[in-house]
């Protein structure tokens, strides 16, 4: 999301490389780099402005120690102000009331309210919560139903309103049920429109005061650009909001909705929705996101990347067959490209490693993905034993892989070099010393989490 604004405010801080100090000429230098930045970033004008002028008023009260270069002081301070923009308040949910804690998701339509809802609610399911949705839209049946099944999906209860009510009345039985049930959250997700009117503030006061809500949060598409600033302000004075979620933050967007949204509303930023699946959804971290808007990389999200999506038993039981001598064979590649993929691909991997040169390498990450789903299928077109030995695989048989996978025979060529490499690694990395290393890491209470993908 923050691929343009992470290569120009680096722009903007290499301009300080080989300058002795700070001074007036070259922070002003550089701080109009910054606001282009910013501005082309789609963050809101006035939030430009307080940042600018914060930074500023640092940087020129900064004495550089001698073990930083002007431009690690400057990227500092930059990172100071960055936190500052996005952070505050508190972190999470706050559902310390008695139950049932009622969450009111308010927004405008597209921004994904309703996938968010599932997403809470898979969320607190795994928080040992008993979690009830109701949708209040009764001019979108689509968007009840697709609710109910998400309900489903994740294992929720859902409250299927009855014929002829008003949403206010809908939420309303909704709590009466939620009490009835002893349920400890109802969620309650509303209707959107288009664009901002008098009756869909109205409405969403109305059910608000209907359930009586504990939190009020404001989802907003990270693409929307500075119409989410406009909705932000809109629905702050209609409600007393607790809180946002940021949805698509995985997109293409350009960040600015992050910077724009909690200055505008005065509220923090709870989670962000990175992606469709519904636990595609991430606590927001002020400090996480300035570093990987930075281009220094966020290593926590990336493990915990790691052990959402890579399954440890199949990991696990890869290690022990390496260790074993068994060997590694061309199924075992395809789990581990696989396992890539489940994680987001190797765009997604690059984005969360340290480094300047993460958004540089992410340019060419599209075709590696495209050339990851390549290599699956022609491992697919291949028989069990010619993937068990890929010694077989001769020049007719590389002629109907690639017939069948869509590919050519050099492109099965390529592949069974670099299956080549990855099988004398593994030999490397195979026997007792995997086994140890196994064994140490079972045995000491250390790395309880999934073994991550080798290549």
């Amino acid at each position: 999301m923050f691929t343009t604004l992470t290569e120009r405010l680096s722009k903007a801080a290499n301009a300080l490389r080989g300058r002795g100090r700070l001074t007036e000429d070259n922070i002003a230098e550089t701080l109009r780099e910054v606001r282009t930045a910013l501005l082309e970033a789609d963050v809101a004008l006035p939030v430009v402005k307080t940042f600018i002028e914060a930074v500023r008023a640092k940087a020129l009260g900064t004495e550089v120690l001698a073990s930083l270069s002007p431009g690690q002081a400057f990227i500092g301070l930059i990172h100071q102000e960055l936190v500052a923009v996005m952070g505050g308040g508190r972190g999470g949910l706050e559902l310390r009331v008695a139950p049932p804690a009622v969450i009111l998701l308010a927004g405008l339509q597209g921004a994904g309210k309703t996938t968010t809802a599932g997403k809470l609610a898979r969320l607190l399911l795994g928080q040992k919560k008993r979690v009830l949705l109701v949708s209040t839209d009764i001019r979108r049946p689509a968007a009840v139903l697709q609710l109910q099944r998400l309900a489903e999906q994740v294992g929720a209860d859902f409250f299927p309103a009855a014929a002829g009510l008003t949403p206010p009345q809908i939420g309303a039985e909704a709590l009466t049920q939620a009490r009835r049930g002893v349920y400890d959250v109802l969620i309650v997700d509303t209707a959107g429109r288009l664009g901002i009117d008098a009756e869909l503030m109205q409405e969403v006061r109305d059910i608000d005061a209907a359930v009586g809500s504990h939190e009020r949060l404001f989802v907003v598409d990270a693409m929307a650009g500075q119409d989410a600033v406009q909705a932000a302000r809109a629905f702050k004075d209609a409600l007393d909001l607790s809180g946002v979620i940021l949805t698509k933050a995985d997109g293409d967007a350009r960040g600015g909705a992050a910077l724009s949204v909690r200055e505008v509303t005065g509220k923090p930023i709870l989670f962000l929705g990175m992606g469709e699946k519904t636990d595609a959804l991430e606590p927001f971290d002020a400090d996480r996101v300035a570093t990987r808007i930075l281009g220094m990389g966020d290593v926590v999200a990336l493990v915990q990347e790691v052990q959402r999506n890579v399954d440890q038993e199949e990991q696990e039981k890869l290690a022990r067959k390496v260790a074993s001598g068994k060997g590694f064979d061309l199924s075992d590649l395809k789990m581990q490209l696989q396992q890539l993929q489940k994680m987001g691909g190797l765009a997604n991997v690059l984005d969360k490693l340290p480094g300047g040169m993460a958004a540089a390498k992410s340019v060419q990450a599209g075709h590696a993905d495209k050339e990851v789903r390549r290599q699956i299928a022609m491992i697919d077109s291949m028989t069990r034993r010619e993937r068990r030995r890929p010694e077989l695989i001769d020049g007719s048989r590389k002629r109907r892989i690639a017939a069948g996978s869509g590919t050519q025979v050099q492109d099965v060529n390529r592949l069974l070099k670099q299956f080549q490499s990855a099988q004398k690694m593994m030999k490397k990395m195979g026997g007792g010393k995997l086994q140890r290393m196994l064994g140490s890491l079972g045995g000491q209470g250390g790395f309880k989490g999934p073994m991550p993908p080798r290549f």
